[in-house]
């Protein structure tokens, strides 16, 4: 073969290994969107603090992902009618639903059990504000616990119940994070002292590593393909 013939495999071999190197890059930095949490939307969301004020508080937010699961979930505590489920799966929602659904008394009482905290478990007592906007704040929960507390057990089962297909994405002091799902519905949250590890995804630094590594193998295996050409010239 001609050393231009040499010459163009080697290019395509260079050009092949490049692409895939993007391709082993890409897949390993790209992070999942928060929509594919679960399979109806934007997952529901929870925000665990302590109250500053009552150091023996702990207080909890929930959100819904979706006006869609809110509706399902009025269907389900009974303050929706049931053709709001459509055939095919679909929920019609109406915008006089989050105020009809945050003021009644089924739902504070399914947040209560569905979402439960625990100090060394021993039970702390909820109490549900009154939602002044459901659907885009959400409701808060404020947990009175038999102390101050430190470390807390924070339990979220919210719509789960519905379908085990939900998830919500928790958050918490120092930077903590954790998602809950059915069968993981339980996690430990520290709320004082010193920067905390939640349930977290791999940090970027560690992703960039691994990528590197990744790439290097590729260069390096395109690094050998070019001498053993090189060789096999010499030889012809």
């Amino acid at each position: 073969m001609s050393p231009f013939g040499h010459r163009r495999r080697l290019i395509s071999a260079a050009r092949a290994v490049a692409l895939a190197a993007c391709a082993v890059t890409a897949s390993i930095t790209a992070v999942p969107a928060p929509a594919a949490a679960h399979p109806f939307g934007d997952p529901q969301t929870v925000a665990i603090a302590r109250d500053e004020q009552r150091p023996e508080v702990v207080r909890v937010r929930w959100r819904v992902g979706g006006t869609d699961d809110l509706a399902l979930l009025g269907v389900s505590l009974g303050l929706l009618p049931r053709d709001r489920v459509m055939a095919d799966g679909a929920v019609e929602y109406r915008h006089t639903d989050a105020a009809l659904i945050g003021s009644s008394e089924e739902l504070a009482a399914y947040l209560l059990q569905q979402i439960t905290v625990t100090d060394r478990e021993r039970p702390c007592a909820g109490a549900v504000e009154p939602p002044k906007a459901l659907a885009r704040i959400g409701a808060t929960v404020d947990y009175t616990c038999p102390g101050p507390v430190g470390m807390v057990t924070v339990a979220v089962r919210m719509l789960t119940d519905l379908n085990p297909a939900y998830r919500a994405l928790a958050t918490g002091p120092h930077g903590q994070r954790a998602v809950y799902g059915s069968g993981e519905d339980s996690h430990d949250w520290v709320l004082t002292g010193a920067r905390a590890t939640g349930s977290t995804s791999p940090g970027r630094s560690a992703t960039v590593q691994i990528a590197a590594v990744a790439v290097g193998t590729l260069l390096a295996a395109a690094l050998m393909m070019w001498w053993r050409s090189r060789r096999r010239r010499a030889v012809a």
